[in-house]
């Protein structure tokens, strides 16, 4: 195939704005797919991406569509919506030439478009503006128009209309892409060795019988079955086992070759051999590798435990496969004396966390503990040292420290104009400093603000969406590390304090934020056979606290008959004996908290 009929290009999107639906027609347009093989999202191989509706890994495909009696070949790597998983965009965007920035035609421009937006300018894409769902009856495509057509200084015509529903401009859109997307570059290969060549790694995923799959984006060259090959950066040797492609299930080739978006089975079985950005190149002759990726930095911290020590090995085991499909969340070993040993984990968002730890428990079967999650703190003491704190079990006393410094998030937030006065007592709430508020299209306005990213943790996202009836979107950035005045918060169940649920809270919310943690465990918590309290415990003192009585057992009834008839005697010595029973379990009191309480409390959630 020659490659000047390669089109590569990628689509991005604010989350539900139909991204995956538009894949799926394209699918269906160019046959790639039979039709009775078609579903919805299709693209979406993970069960949690189907239940929640949106996508979570960055899934390539290869499409062939003929124009003009000439065959092209069209790869798409469909990408998340969701600021959570922007690693994934960025990614994306560097095997790629050209990219559709989809906008929903009932909801405009979102904060998250204009983050991935200037992703895809800055890696030098072409874009090709697009309005997806013009056949809802809430669209308003003249309009949404219009702000697409300012915000890239565009001709309003230009901007294509398209439904992943009906189908409709889907097949204008497939040539605009081929008209407008260049084709891959190509090296001048006078200048290379002979049998050379190189692959940039993009992603890649593991499998128990063929080892670590790469995907990749070749840059020159040509890649076959059983040649001696090299990751340039990690300089691991191995033999291609297989090549590829993607239709969107892998599917085997003779070779990929310039500009082709495909994959190479490795055979390598050992974690931390392939990385996100590194070189494939050849044995033989190696070339140097490509400029890769940053590496993401997380930016929210909690530790994972198993809830049996004995799953210990198998949940280091489904962390290192975990970490195999997706390079950016990173672990690392710790031990607690309440909980054993376990893991302490960053992930890039709240979303991704949750993800993570639900892929623990349905892909692997583990019984998890996962403590608050938390961010990194700098903390001052008083004798002259300084620390960084990940984990809040771990923050020091209050007594004992001098100052604290924490990570402030840049941000904008875009919503219709009139819930800005809504907004402004939750921003000045949440601790944000309000920059510069200013028009964004017909009726809707843009927020740019700075607040401590610890706020944007504390159920930001759902209330902001609560007080603008779903109508606001926001993008973030992390930006320098301010002085904080913050401190512990432990909360302690029958007398024993749950690191799990252990977190750093603003001095002045401190006895409200823990009145709300004690009622809503009270709330979670299972009773037991004994009365106990739970307690928030502060600046050296307990500020809240609650009892959960015990389940009360008629210990009189025996089937339906009352045992001992009418003997008074008879009834008090059977409850007395049932008051010391009580009594013995209380003083060993020890509650197993379930799974499903920690994901509750870490979701601030009862249902």
């Amino acid at each position: 195939m020659d490659i000047k009929s390669i089109r590569n290009f990628s689509i991005i999107a604010h989350i539900d704005h139909g991204k995956s639906t538009l894949a799926d027609r394209m699918i269906e347009v160019t046959g790639t797919i039979e039709k009775r093989k078609m579903k919805d999202q299709v693209l979406d191989s993970m069960d949690l991406e189907r239940e929640r509706g949106i996508t979570i890994k960055m899934q390539p495909v290869r499409m062939e569509y003929k124009l003009n009696n000439e065959n092209y070949i069209l790869n798409l790597i469909d990408t998340p919506g969701h600021i959570d998983f922007s690693y994934e965009v960025s990614r994306a965007l560097k095997a790629v030439e050209g990219s559709i920035l989809l906008v929903d035609a009932t909801q405009g421009v979102q904060a998250q478009t204009l983050t991935t937006l200037q992703m895809a300018r800055d890696s030098g894409l072409v874009i090709i503006p697009v309005l997806s769902k013009i056949d809802s009856p809430l669209a308003r495509v003249d309009e949404i128009k219009m702000e697409v057509s300012i915000l890239l200084n565009i001709d309003p015509d230009t901007v294509l209309l398209v439904s992943g529903k009906t189908g409709e401009g889907v097949n204008t859109l497939l040539e605009e892409i081929i008209k407008k997307v260049p084709c891959p570059h190509v090296e001048d290969h006078t200048l290379l060795p002979q049998n050379s060549g190189r692959a940039l790694v993009f992603d890649f995923k593991y499998d128990n019988h063929r080892g670590v799959i790469v995907y990749i984006r070749v840059i020159d060259g040509k890649f076959k079955k059983g040649e001696s090959l090299l990751f340039a950066v990690s300089e691991e040797k191995f033999i291609s086992l297989e090549v590829g492609i993607f239709s969107p299930q892998e599917e085997s080739r003779d070779s990929i070759g310039n500009g082709e978006i495909g994959y190479i089975v490795t055979g390598i079985k050992k974690p931390g051999i392939a990385s996100v950005g590194d070189t494939i190149t050849f044995l033989k002759n190696p070339m140097p590798a490509l400029a890769g990726y940053q590496n993401p930095k997380p930016v929210v911290w909690a530790s994972i435990y198993p809830e049996s020590q004995d799953d210990f090995p198998g949940l280091k085991q489904a962390l290192g496969r975990l970490r195999l499909s997706d390079s950016s969340f990173s672990y690392e070993e710790e031990n607690s004396g309440s909980l054993g040993r376990g893991f302490r984990c960053g992930f890039l968002g709240m979303l991704h966390l949750e993800i993570i730890t639900e892929r623990l428990n349905r892909e692997f079967n583990l019984e998890l503990i996962v403590t608050m999650p938390s961010i990194t703190y700098k903390v001052q003491l008083r004798n002259g040292t300084e620390q960084i704190v990940y984990s809040p079990h771990l923050f020091p006393d209050d007594g004992n420290i001098l100052k604290v410094y924490e990570p402030w998030v840049n941000a904008k937030i875009i919503c219709p104009s009139i819930y800005i006065s809504s907004l402004m007592p939750f921003l000045y709430d949440h601790e944000g400093l309000v920059k510069e508020t200013d028009n964004f299209g017909d009726n809707r306005s843009s927020i740019d603000l700075e607040m401590p990213l610890r706020e944007l943790m504390r159920n930001f996202f759902d209330d902001m969406k609560s007080i603008t009836s779903g109508y606001s979107s926001i993008s973030y950035e992390i930006g320098e590390y301010k002085e904080a005045d913050v401190v512990r918060l432990d909360i302690i169940v029958a007398d024993e304090p749950m690191a799990a649920f252990c977190r750093v809270v603003s001095r002045r919310k401190v006895e409200e934020e823990a009145k709300q943690q004690v009622e809503k465990l009270k709330d979670i918590i299972p009773r037991q056979q004994f009365n106990f309290k739970i307690q928030g415990k502060a600046l050296g003192r307990i500020i809240s606290s609650e009892s959960v009585s015990a389940f009360r057992k008629d210990v009189l009834m025996h089937g339906s008959k009352m045992v001992g008839g009418g003997d008074v005697s008879r009834k008090k010595k059977l409850l007395e004996k049932q008051k010391k029973g009580k009594k013995r379990m209380q003083a060993n009191a020890k509650i197993n908290i379930s799974h499903e309480v920690f994901l509750k409390m870490m979701r601030g959630t009862n249902n």
